[in-house]
């Protein structure tokens, strides 16, 4: 491992928070260093139709169009695996982190799921639910959140609803109620293929029964990619699961930061954008202050 210089700002993560606290940071002209390992949900969205400025956008192409952005003002840029400030190449030293890794989805198996998946099987409600407005739907999940999810899409976007879920877990007869009240039909298994050639046409369950649709959501858990941080004792949310921070994104340890995904609230490309501006701001005023 050899000894890297020193940077005013380190930013591990090449999400749309971290590149845009690069983007503010280099043009105070602050020596800035952004490390990433590739991948994260945003690259692997084939389509953002919800960013200001931007009718439609992949995901890929937003994340590439920001590092040459930040290397045009001056910052420097690394993929690197292992993903903290000491790396697997090198030692890096900053005043100060960002950390913008975001998180990993963690869907089951089930066949089928690459033919589709950005294009017709979505993962977010806020960022894909439009794409399902008026077409048939079925919605795959493992917890009773899912059927809150079931009621708000037949609100806001279709009635051609199916929900499955795990036999293993018991429906309570209220929300029953609820699903037959909206005419949300409602079946227990276990999807195992997704069907159709060239486009989706339905959802196969491991029994053999099958309910046809056009577009599918998950409603599956996530894993946060904060594996890095854990020697540091960072304080957590009240679910204990995201990174609790203050109103400048900053956690309980002292000039780290952390953006979108990582911390508590809503994680979409643009609030992590925002997030990113306003910490690259309020970086550079602390280093104003030294």
């Amino acid at each position: 491992m050899t000894a890297g210089k020193a940077y005013d700002c380190i930013i591990i993560g090449a999400g749309p928070g971290g590149l845009q606290a690069a983007i503010h940071l280099a043009r105070y002209n602050r020596r800035v260093l952004l490390v990433d390992r590739g991948g994260g949900r945003t690259s692997h969205a084939l389509e953002i139709e919800n960013y200001l400025g931007l009718e439609r956008v992949g995901g890929k192409e937003l994340v590439e169009t920001g590092i040459r952005q930040i290397q045009s003002f001056g910052a420097e840029f690394r993929r690197e695996q292992g993903f903290t400030v000491v790396t697997d190449r090198a030692r890096y030293q900053a005043s100060y982190v960002v950390v913008s890794a975001g998180a990993t989805e963690k869907p089951p198996p089930i066949k089928g799921m690459n033919r589709f998946f950005g294009r017709t099987i979505f993962t977010c409600v806020d960022c894909d639910g439009y794409r399902t407005t008026g077409r048939n739907l079925v919605i795959l999940g493992d917890s009773l959140e899912t059927v809150r999810l079931a009621l708000a899409m037949r609100q806001m976007f279709t009635p051609e609803i199916t929900l499955v879920l795990p036999p293993a877990l018991r429906l309570p007869p209220d929300q029953a109620e609820l699903l037959n009240e909206d005419g949300i039909a409602f079946l227990t298994g276990i999807p195992a293929e997704f069907l159709g050639d060239p486009e989706l046409t339905g959802v196969r369950l491991q029994d053999g029964r099958q309910a046809a649709c056009e577009v599918v959501m998950l409603n599956y858990d996530y894993v946060l990619n904060d594996a890095f941080l854990a020697g540091l004792g960072l304080e957590r949310d009240s679910g204990g699961g995201k990174l609790a921070t203050d109103h400048f994104c900053e956690t309980s340890v002292k000039n780290l930061f952390a953006l979108g995904a990582l911390k508590s609230g809503k994680a979409q490309a643009i609030i992590a954008a925002g997030q990113g501006a306003a910490v690259g701001i309020e970086i550079n005023r602390r280093l104003l202050e030294l």
